[in-house]
């Protein structure tokens, strides 16, 4: 299978992977999955689903195992939305770029916050000195 075929046949997994989560997956363990890439072999005959959960690592545990026991399902499922010759073995992996992007982000908010309070800071100090020539300068005059 040629590179661009295993890219549009990947595409066509996640989008009825995702319409299926959210619209007849029954499972609560599943509402609040969401799947960030889909990687199919060139052989078509294995799928790396990865997905990712904002929550802590009890209900990604959690997550990782009402994916796991809904792979027959979601696998069928698929099987009869897409025209493949071999539906691919959904295989379930964690993607931790959600985590990450969201602590990224806590850090780039404790930047901003401390910024400015140390321009509020210099703000204040530049007043002071502002007041120390003109005293001078009255002095000296």
């Amino acid at each position: 299978m040629g590179t661009k075929y295993q890219k549009r046949v990947s595409d066509l997994i996640r989008t009825h992977l995702i319409r299926l989560l959210n619209r007849k997956a029954n499972d609560p363990r599943l509402r609040i999955v969401t799947i960030t890439s889909v990687e199919v072999t060139p052989d078509a005959k294995r799928a790396d689903v990865y997905f990712s959960i904002l929550g802590d690592e009890e209900e990604q545990a959690e997550t990782q195992a009402g994916l796991d026991s809904a792979a027959g399902w979601l696998r069928r499922e698929l099987g009869n939305r897409l025209r493949l010759r071999n539906t691919p073995e959904l295989v379930f992996h964690y993607d931790p770029s959600l985590k990450h992007g969201e602590h990224l982000l806590s850090l780039l908010e404790e930047l901003e916050i401390s910024e400015e309070s140390e321009e509020e800071d210099d703000d204040d100090d530049d007043d002071d000195d502002d007041d120390d020539d003109t005293g001078e300068d009255a002095f000296l005059a």
